[in-house]
């Protein structure tokens, strides 16, 4: 036991660690290195946490306060893996678009800090830090999108500050709401998201239901959904693709995860029961996405409003709330998060070979770069969900799963709107993979750690495509029964 909260609190706090010693003038010149040294070690100590979660149930740092059950550890290890490979990227990437390699460090001391957020909040046991967590991760994301300080950059950080900070005391007023139903039913202290379930059934239904929806609206916008999603594909297409991996791969399924936790109270309370608008916000946010995809002009907000679509998948699915359905939503949020990232790998590969974002721009990507052109085809076709890729695992078993519950209305829906999107998806790849190849004032070649990082990133993707190891089985099924569903 003394291992495991030594392991478990060693997860939050190297990034920390981390993150001084970039910071250290000595140390500067070696961000980089530190940084991925940090990124590595962390990795497989998420790794740990997963199999003792599997053997064990549940993994404490720190009693009532850092505890992990396998919904925590699977978005710890989702966490981990994105960070590690987005911080391999990040060399040669960054080396080669920051022209000022004295102020790199800065960014590797910010991305330690943004990733030690995203540890922080999975391995929380208590509300109340759960939320303050989710406000650092929006910080330091901050930081990292306007990093480059062009007008652009400079402008979706402030876009992306305003419109989810506006969210900080509408979400903080939710928990308020929230403890003051707990206390009320006699919970004590510390407040933690299991003692509140297991209390939920005698808590006020009304507050219940005005605690959530408050969270709701106030992290909704950090996870991307719509309508509030607008700060999205603007901060996807500005900030540095090591950082977009990260953004769109664990940032936004982190309050996300927050809001699941949520829901799993309500659930768990007979009274407080919020009916079908979870399914109906969340096709908003799939039909919406799906849409703006037919008319995306910039390959990374292409895979932004991709992003926005998963989320909305994946809160349909939880809002199905059956045991199927959250296998589903789980599912998806796993396989979202190791194929987004890979696909802003591409998309920052691209960017550097070509020194353009714009779709129009780019032809027979196939002849002018063969690396760029086949991952971007194979990054195209996992992210729209073909088969055989993890993808379209879930959104079977999410369709499915909505079929067996009786929402065929819902299905037929989401079935249209996911077809909708994968043609818009590939359509514009198309364009840019095939045809003959555009005039470019100039084509780099890949720096190796770029290479190196996208490869690793294919491997997962390509292997839960066709085989699902027993132990990552075991704990999606772990984690969906943490959601509640029936």
């Amino acid at each position: 036991m003394a291992l495991n909260a030594m392991v478990l609190n060693s997860v939050v706090a190297i990034p920390l660690l981390a993150a001084l010693l970039c910071w250290l003038p000595p140390l500067r010149s070696k961000a980089w290195a530190v940084t991925v040294i940090s990124a590595w070690i962390v990795l497989p100590l998420t790794f740990f946490v997963v199999a003792n979660v599997l053997t064990g149930s549940r993994v404490i740092g720190v009693p009532e306060w850092i505890e992990v059950d396998a919904l925590g550890a699977l978005v710890l290890a989702l966490v981990g893996l994105v960070a590690a490979l987005a911080a391999i990227f990040a060399g040669g990437y960054m080396r080669r678009r920051e022209h000022d390699q004295s102020r790199l460090w800065w960014f590797y001391c910010n991305y330690n800090l943004f990733v030690f957020a995203l540890l922080f909040v999975p391995a929380l046991a208590e509300p109340n830090l759960v939320w303050v967590g989710v406000e650092l991760i929006t910080l330091f994301a901050v930081l990292l999108v306007g990093y480059e300080k062009t007008t652009g950059a400079l402008e979706a950080a402030w876009k992306y500050a305003l419109l989810t900070m506006m969210g900080a005391p509408i979400s903080l007023l939710g928990f308020f709401v929230l403890f003051w139903a707990y206390r009320s039913a006699g919970g004590g202290f510390p407040e933690t998201w299991d003692g509140i379930r297991a209390l939920a059934p005698s808590m006020d239904p009304t507050l219940l239901r005005l605690s959530f929806l408050l969270v709701f609206v106030g992290f909704g916008a950090k996870a991307g959904l719509a309508p509030v999603h607008t700060w999205l594909p603007d901060a996807h297409s500005q900030a540095p693709s090591p950082v977009c991996a990260v953004l769109s791969g664990v940032k936004t399924t982190v309050p996300l995860y927050a809001i699941l936790r949520l829901l799993s109270i309500i659930l768990a309370s007979p009274a407080a029961r919020i009916g079908n608008w979870m399914i109906v916000l969340g096709l908003v946010s799939v039909g919406i996405a799906a849409f703006l995809l037919l008319q995306v002009r910039d390959y990374k907000r292409m895979f932004a409003y991709s992003t926005v679509e998963h989320m909305g998948i994946i809160l349909t699915a939880a809002g199905l709330a059956t045991s199927a359905s959250d296998f589903g939503a789980v599912s998806q949020m796993m396989n979202h998060a190791i194929t987004k990232s890979l696909c802003f790998y591409v998309a920052g590969a691209v960017l550097l070979t070509l020194s353009t974002r714009e779709i129009k721009s780019i032809r027979g990507l196939l002849q002018v770069s063969p690396f760029d052109g086949t991952a971007l085809l194979f990054c195209a076709f996992a992210i729209a969900g073909a088969p055989p890729f993890p993808i379209f695992l879930s959104e079977f078993s999410i369709l499915s799963a909505g079929i067996r519950g009786g929402q065929h209305a819902t299905v037929a829906i989401l079935a249209a709107l996911i077809v909708i999107a994968f043609i818009a998806i590939l359509w514009n790849v198309n364009r840019m993979v095939f045809g003959r190849a555009g005039k470019h004032d100039s084509v780099e070649g890949l720096p190796t750690s770029c290479r190196v990082a996208v490869f690793g990133a294919s491997v997962p993707v390509i292997l839960l495509g066709v085989y699902i190891p027993a132990p990552v089985h075991e704990l999606l099924r772990l984690a969906a029964q943490q959601l509640g569903g029936q």
